[in-house]
This record gives structure tokens, C-alpha cells and sequence, in this order.
């Protein structure tokens, strides 16, 4: 949110914030992500990096389960908001002052965007093509347990796939 959107939010406000709609959706995306069976079971770093790692995973993998759904835009547009306000508050904790944090939050975007068609590729072909992609994108603690970790993420994103936009948006995701 910009400066001035903080500063006299309230008065050129029309209405409730539309991100608030998704902010389930987004506190379940960073629950999963620290699931520690994803840094226990399949190998991934428990650092600063790893987790964040695991958020864009999970994110990616919500962003594309709601893109398969049409017309999720706007959802998706408001989840990347949370997304960008969550890690712009914590590069902020962290002490990083505001000429560097707009550098490192479009980094974190491009990032991001490659992951998501890597991500889409992998899942769309074969899966050795997402273990490559898991490979270049998550920081693992144990390098050899690519394949665990794509298991666990096709079986999340087959989880997705099975809950509606609706459950969704409420911060639900089927067993």
C-alpha cells in the first residue's frame, strides 16, 4: 500500500479494503508453508530463504489453482498484494530502510513470476521437469530430496484442484 493510501486511506476510502476478502487464503497459504514436514520430510532449508521458498511455492501453487478457475484476476491480484505487504513488513522488521526494500520487493516479484511458469510447466509435463524446477528454485537442506518435495507438492496441488474458489477464499483446503 503506498504511502499516501496509508496517510488518507480513510478519507478516499469507498469501501471495505479488497484484499481483505483473501486474507484467509493468504494466512492459510503461510500456515502451510510452515508445515515443518516441508523442511523435515522433504528436505527443504529451515532458513530465511527456505521459508521463502515454501511461501512462493504455496503461493504459486494457490495463484494457479485459481487461474484454472477463469477469471480470478482480481483474486489473484489481491493475494500478490498481501503477499507483497507481508514480505515488505518483513524485510522492514529485518531493518532494511525504503531505498533498498522497493529494489528487493520487484526482485521478489520476478522471482516469483519465473517460479509460477516453472512451476506450471512441471506440473503440466513430466515431472522431472518440476524436480528441475525445485532444484532451481528452493533452497534445500538436502539436495537429494528434490523428488520428496515434489511429491508432497503435486499431492497439495491435487488437494487445490479439489476445493472450490469459495473454500478457498475462506482460507480452506480439502484433505
Amino acid at each position: 500500500m503506498s504511502i499516501l493510501a496509508r496517510l488518507f486511506g480513510t478519507v478516499f476510502s469507498s469501501g471495505p479494503d479488497p484484499r481483505e476478502e483473501w486474507r484467509p487464503l493468504w494466512h492459510r497459504v503461510v500456515a502451510e508453508a510452515r508445515d515443518p514436514d516441508w523442511y523435515r520430510m522433504c528436505g527443504v532449508a529451515d532458513s530465511v530463504e527456505g521459508r521463502y521458498d515454501m511461501i512462493t511455492l504455496v503461493l504459486t501453487l494457490v495463484m494457479l489453482r485459481l487461474e484454472d478457475a477463469g477469471d480470478m484476476g482480481p483474486a489473484t491480484a489481491r493475494l500478490t498484494e498481501l503477499f507483497v505487504e507481508d514480505m515488505e513488513g518483513q524485510m522492514r522488521e529485518a531493518g532494511i530502510g525504503d531505498p533498498t526494500v522497493g529494489k528487493k520487493i520487484n526482485a521478489l516479484m520476478e522471482s516469483m513470476n519465473g517460479r509460477i511458469g516453472a512451476y506450471r510447466d512441471g506440473l503440466r509435463s513430466d515431472p522431472k521437469v518440476l524436480v528441475e524446477a525445485v532444484r532451481r528454485n528452493v533452497t534445500m537442506a538436502q539436495p537429494d530430496e528434490a523428488e520428496a518435495l515434489v511429491q508432497r507438492m503435486a499431492a497439495l496441488h491435487a488437494r487445490l484442484e479439489r476445493t472450490s474458489v469459495d473454500e478457498l477464499r475462506e482460507g480452506e483446503v480439502a484433505a
